[in-house]
């Protein structure tokens, strides 16, 4: 438990959290207004051709989906980390298809952090030492 009210694995949680609310939040909003990059583009012509609707629309979906999985993190911060991590893990596939694998690699990057936002929540690094000392002194009892 000592490790869970080291300052610094708190503040990592907390960078952590802040990155997968904020990211997929922004990159969310994005999809609608596509100040960041043309999204459409990302979508796999192969992927593009079963969907039934323009890969336009099927990026919109996209981030209204990304927006609620920052919100999770935001609000429910282990079960949204692994929303985004397998989000992630989708769009690495859809890129690795078109042969962006530099890209691929970094949404892989991208989940392992977010695997590690979830363990983290899980070990109660983001939670008070009141809190953290509180548990104990129950659990010694």
């Amino acid at each position: 438990m000592e490790a869970a009210q080291d300052s610094r694995v708190s503040s990592s949680y907390w960078a952590l959290r802040a990155t997968y609310v904020l990211v997929p939040l922004l990159a969310g909003l994005d999809k609608f207004v596509n100040l960041l990059t043309y999204w459409p583009q990302y979508v796999s012509p192969t992927f593009a051709r079963i969907l039934p609707l323009s890969p336009v629309g099927f990026m919109r979906i996209v981030g209204v989906v990304e927006v609620v999985a920052a919100l999770l993190v935001l609000l429910k911060p282990r079960i949204g980390a692994y929303v985004v991590m397998a989000w992630l893990i989708c769009i690495a596939i859809n890129l690795a298809s078109m042969g962006m694998f530099d890209i691929a690699v970094r949404d892989l990057a991208m989940a392992v952090g977010a695997f590690a936002l979830a363990r983290m929540q899980e070990a109660g690094a983001g939670a008070t030492a009141r809190v953290r000392v509180h548990r104990e002194a129950t659990a010694a009892v």
